[in-house]
């Protein structure tokens, strides 16, 4: 398989990721935060990695941690689904992936009623010029 098959079904997860950051509509949200919890998949052709056994040739998935983490910790923005869009620019950022998973998690949404977990998860693909 080479970089250029267009199959590749590789992924690279991270889940779990959890950054206090000050994001909602409300002026208490911005002031008190609270903690949002990110999860991440990569489509990324992992052969050359696979055969390397060098980090170079894959994302550091360390590294992606800490770009995340400083989104999320970063600028307030009204809604998760804008936070959402931030993370999924920040993995697209490395040429190699070809799509991306990402799920925000605002299990402390201002929300009045019992609940577990309120998530945004969006899907986007490298645009390919040319």
């Amino acid at each position: 398989m080479s970089s250029s098959d267009s199959n590749v079904t590789d992924e690279i997860r991270l889940t779990g990721l959890t950054v206090f950051g000050r994001h909602g509509v409300f002026d208490h949200e911005r002031e008190d935060g609270q903690d949002f919890t990110i999860d991440l998949g990569l489509q990324i052709d992992l052969s050359d990695a696979a055969a390397s056994d060098d980090v170079t040739d894959t994302v550091h998935y360390g590294e992606l941690a800490e770009k995340v983490a400083d989104v999320v910790g970063g600028e307030p923005v009204n809604l998760i689904e804008k936070l959402a869009q931030r993370i999924a620019d920040v993995a697209l950022g490395d040429e190699r992936v070809r799509a991306v998973e990402v799920t925000v998690h605002k299990p402390h949404a201002p929300i009045p009623l019992t609940f577990t977990d309120v998530s945004v998860t969006i899907r986007r693909t490298r645009t390919v010029v040319g």
